[in-house]
């Protein structure tokens, strides 16, 4: 007579799967408002390059005042570099935001976005 094999996880299994998934969680709940900050900088650049500012100081003023409504503190008008590209004005950014996970880990994640929607590098 054959003995029918089980299956599923054992309860050590079942508790590292779940140390696991939680984790994951910890970590994408606290990356998850930078991303979101960061696409919303993003928009703020690309409405702003399509508003007809036409100095700089209009642009980082406009920023401001967008940045300000929105609370997006990793990055200010005066961080933006202003360019015009033949007849288009580019508007580009680059931040580093650090992310505290516990104790003395964290993750940094390097930012970079223009409103031309090439994301340049600067080295």
């Amino acid at each position: 007579m054959m003995r029918k094999q089980q299956r599923g996880l054992s309860l050590i299994g079942l508790i590292l799967v779940s140390a696991v998934v939680i984790g994951v969680a910890v970590i994408g709940m606290k990356v998850t408002p930078s991303i979101i900050e960061y696409y919303t900088v993003i928009n703020h650049i690309k409405t702003i390059a399509h508003s007809g500012a036409a100095t700089v100081a209009e642009v980082r003023n406009a920023y401001d005042r967008l940045a300000t409504v929105d609370e997006t503190p990793s990055i200010s008008g005066a961080d933006l570099d202003v360019t015009k590209e033949g007849n288009q004005l580019v508007i580009s950014f680059e931040y580093a935001k650090k992310i505290q996970i516990a104790g003395n880990v964290s993750i940094c994640i390097d930012y970079a976005g223009s409103s031309s929607g090439s994301k340049r590098r600067v080295d």
